[in-house]
Order: C-alpha cells, then structure tokens, then sequence
C-alpha cells in the first residue's frame, strides 16, 4: 500500500513537472529545431535557384512568375492565413480573442503552409526573407500546444503565443535579447510579469537548440569600427536616419496604400485573376534581377554580409532595385518576411551614403543605414536597434544605433502608420464572429 501510495504521488509530481514545465520545454526545443531546418532549407532552395540561374540566365524569366503564380494559388486555395510575414497574423491573435483569431491564423494548416510555401517561393529567386515567417511558425507551434494542458483559458494561452513568436525571431538571427524586446515592443505593447518567464524561458531553450545545430554566430559577423570624430559621427547619424527613415515610409505608404498609385487596371488584375497577377508581379521581379545582375533575388543576405565584410561592390541603384523586388515580392499575398530584405535594402544606403561620407567607416554606416530601415519599416525602434546591434556585434555603436533607430522611426511616421499594426487589422474579426466568439467563451468548458 505504501509502494502504491508512493508510486501515486511519482506519478502525480511529474504530471504536475510535464504541466508547468515540460510542455513549454517541449515547445521551445521545437520552435528552435523547426527554425533550424526552415533555415537550411531556405538556404538549400535558393542555392539551388542560383545555380540554375547561374547555368541559363534567362531562367528566371519562366521560373519566378511561374513559381509565384503558384505560390499565390496554393495561399488562396490551401493556406489562407499564412500569406505575408506572418507578423500581423500573430498581433491579431494576440489583440482579442486569442482562440478564434489562434484557431484561423496559427492553425498547423497555416503552419505547413508558411513553411511549404515560402521555401517553394525562394526556390523562384522571390524576395523573401524567412525571419518574419518564423514568427508566426513559432506562435503556431506554441498554440497548438495548448491541447496539452488539462486546462487553458486566453491569458495562458496569449503567453504561449507571445513566447513562441519571440522564440521564433530570436532562433532565426540569433538574437536572444531582440527576442525579449520584439515581444514587448512589436507584439504585445506591453509585458505581464507572469508573461516574461514563459517568454524568457522559451528563449533560451529554442536559442540552445538553435546553437547547438549551428554553433554560436553573428548573424552579419562582426564590424570593425574606426574611431571617428563626434562631429562627423553626429552628422553620420543624422544623414543615415534622415535618408533611412524617409525610405522606410516610401515603402510602408507605397504598401497600404496600393489603391492610390496603382493603375485601376493592374487593381482589377490584382483582385479578379490573383493568380495571374502573382506571374506579371513574378516577371517584374525577374526583370528587376536580371537589370541587377542577379543581386536582387531572394533575401539579400549575402549581399549584406559581404558588403559588411567588405568583399561585395554594389551599384547606388541597389537599394531602389531591391525595395523594387520586395514590392513584387510581397503584393501578390504569397508567404514571406521582410526582415532580411529590409536589412539588405539599408546595407545597399548605407553604401550610397559611403560616396558622400568617403572618410567614415564603411561597416559602421551600412550598420546605421540597416538599423535605420529597418526601424523605419517597423517603427520599433528598440526592436531595430537591439536586432541589428546583436547581429553585428556592435557594441561599440550603441548610441549611434538607438538614435538612429529612433529618428528614423520618428520620420517613417510621416509618411504611414505602423506597417505591421496596420496589416493586422485586416484580420480583425467581422462583428458577426465577434458576437459566436463572445457566445463562445461565455458558455461552459467541454
């Protein structure tokens, strides 16, 4: 009897351990495996893209509107929620009810989806990048965890998300500390002190599995920063955030506000024949890449780490080429981020603005210029700023970082709203579903 008592009390302490801690554990080393093999598989496809382009030039002009066309008709037929970064699809859920919104947008559906998807799109030489996505996929796989528990209610539930897409993010850069601040900036815009453990704790145990797959890395390496004069640092600063954050809020107004610069025909094209027009987007972005000699397709992370590294030369045309590409990219509503894209188009302006400050340090001015953008895109500033700090190692930049992020930030607001926050909204429920998911949480748990 007392064998048996003891065997009872096991049985129920380590029932208790799997609920508080092994699910979460479980979820955190899928997130940073999953995000691990997202990322080579990434890598893989557009090798393979490159190769082929490489062998026929010509290539992509059949290959990457025939693959977006693709790509756009397996979102609209099989995976609707996993289109775009995924980003938005995750503040949605977080906004308000968590398992309706959950249920639609970080459905394992959605989650093949963004994986399958996007790794069929850079296989077309599409500018994507796969950070933005592995957000999503990592709320997703959070979520769906929830089966798990006895028993769950939306504030559980809403830490799960918040954990798994912060989780995501770090694993994909390698950035461990923007995690934590992407989750609090970006995500929630606020942080429940119940929240950060769960947050912190997934973190660590996706980075773990992240590093113990691919080792302990920079994402962009390290710069080598040259002492430079306060007076030419202060005016670096301003020229890069001035420029960066007057580019980012060209781009965020160019994509909410479609209807006013797009011909009414291409709209027409854009909403009656999707798929036909994902190919012409395709071809434009094949066109684009062959006027640019090829630096144009996928995620533009090898050209921004080798003009860090100082082994790539690009034409001043790049940046505009690239943010060309992205909009093609992107328009069509097929799975992909714009992180890396984002970071590659500021490397390409912080090498324009090396022709007018030719004595200050290259490395730290395309660091200031990817910062700016990116901060820019996203208007958070401190997200841009930790991310990009982390990537690069760049601790000895880190004032001229945070003010560039932050001015530039500031300038984006000009031109458009937050770019994430205003995409999400298309995914708030219509009032019809509000009132079954209002119906639904009042009625009694099965």
């Amino acid at each position: 009897m007392n064998l048996s008592k003891i065997s009872e009390d096991s049985l129920q302490r380590a029932h208790r351990l799997w609920v508080d801690y092994g699910i979460l554990w479980l979820g955190a080393i899928l997130v940073g495996l999953i995000a691990v093999v997202y990322a080579r598989a990434i890598d893989y496809c557009f090798d393979i893209f490159r190769s082929l382009q490489h062998a026929h030039s010509w290539a992509p002009l059949l290959l990457t509107p025939a693959i977006s066309a693709l790509c756009v008709w397996l979102t609209r037929r099989f995976f609707v929620g996993s289109e775009g970064s995924g980003i938005p699809q995750v503040i949605a859920t977080l906004g308000s009810h968590t398992t309706e919104r959950g249920l639609s947008l970080l459905s394992l559906r959605v989650l093949a989806g963004k994986l399958g998807v996007s790794i069929l799109a850079i296989t077309g030489g599409l500018t994507i990048g796969r950070e933005g996505p592995t957000v999503q996929i990592g709320a997703a796989i959070m979520f769906n965890l929830r089966r798990l528990y006895p028993s769950i209610n939306a504030a559980m539930e809403r830490r799960l998300i918040l954990a798994g897409a912060a989780a995501g993010l770090a694993a994909a850069f390698n950035t461990p500390l923007a995690g934590v601040v992407f989750a609090i900036e970006e995500l929630s815009r606020s942080f429940e002190q119940r929240a950060s453990g769960v947050v912190i704790t997934t973190i660590i145990f996706a980075g773990i599995v992240a590093l113990g797959l691919t080792g302990n890395y920079t994402y962009f390496g390290t710069i080598q920063v040259i002492n430079e004069t306060s007076g030419k640092l202060i005016l670096a600063v301003i020229a890069t955030a001035l420029l960066t954050g007057c580019a980012g809020g060209v781009f965020c107004w160019l994509l909410l506000n479609t209807q006013r610069w797009m011909p009414a025909s291409v709209q027409v094209l854009r909403r009656e024949r999707p798929v036909a027009f994902g190919a012409a987007c395709g071809l434009v972005v094949a066109l684009i890449g062959l006027l640019a000699g090829g630096l144009t397709f996928g995620s533009g992370y090898a050209e921004a780490r080798g003009l860090l590294s100082g082994t790539e030369q690009l034409s001043g045309f790049y940046p505009l080429l690239k943010m060309a590409s992205l909009i093609g990219s992107y328009l069509p509503g097929m799975p992909g981020g714009m992180f890396a894209p984002s970071l590659s188009i500021g490397a390409g302006l912080g090498n324009l603005l090396h022709l007018f400050f030719g004595n200050t340090s290259l490395g730290m001015l395309i660091a200031l210029a990817m910062v700016g953008y990116l901060a820019a895109v996203t208007q958070s500033p401190i997200t841009a700023f930790v991310i990009v700090m982390e990537m690069v190692n760049g601790h000895a930049l880190v004032i001229s970082l945070m003010a560039t992020a932050l001015i530039a930030s500031r300038v984006s607001r000009f031109f458009a709203p937050p770019l994430y926050e205003t995409l999400s909204e298309r995914y708030a429920p219509r009032p019809a579903v509000l009132e079954a998911a209002v119906a639904d949480e009042h009625a009694p748990h099965q």
